[in-house]
């Protein structure tokens, strides 16, 4: 088999494009592994019958919290089949906190994911949080279409070469 091909991060300063323009995957396997965990979060504005609907557990579809937790962490694992250029990475930990705000009539989600590994999981911790809340909405849905998804953000990264992140308050 080829030596992987070198290539240096063009003069555009994109790495996940070469030199002409063209998409690639940044090749990282001159890279060390090293611990690496991001947390991500957002909301899902539900109305007061969706929030009273999840709390007294009376929709339809079944367990809104069990059902999203579960498909946000799938998310989390399948991250690479839908973001084009995320490489495949094995996930040490996956945890999924689903926090219903009844004041707000709000849903929150906050996804945090571990691995050992050389790159990062950002992308990883913010596709657990979307698709949860996706999940959300879907399985609410039929009681009221105009829930509103979002804000979703980074909260926060450690590891690799760009060292710690943390979100402004």
């Amino acid at each position: 088999m080829a030596e992987p091909k070198k290539t240096k991060t063009p003069d555009h300063g994109f790495s996940h494009l070469t030199a002409k323009g063209s998409a690639r995957m940044v090749n990282v396997s001159e890279k060390a592994p090293t611990r690496r965990v991001a947390v991500a979060e957002g909301t899902i504005t539900l109305g007061p019958k969706i929030t009273e609907a999840i709390l007294d557990e009376k929709v339809k579809k079944g367990d809104v919290l069990a059902v999203a937790r579960v498909a946000g962490i799938m998310g989390v694992k399948n991250t690479s089949r839908t973001i084009p250029l995320c490489h495949p990475i094995f996930i040490s930990g996956c945890d999924l906190d689903l926090e219903v705000i009844k004041e707000t009539s709000t849903l929150k989600a906050v996804c945090q994911v571990t691995t050992d590994s050389q790159t990062g999981v950002e992308m990883e911790a913010l596709n657990g949080v979307m698709v949860a809340l996706l999940t959300v909405y879907d399985m609410c849905k039929a009681l009221d279409k105009g829930m509103i998804i979002g804000p979703i953000r980074l909260l926060e990264k450690s590891g690799g070469k760009s060292g710690t992140y943390k979100a402004p308050s």
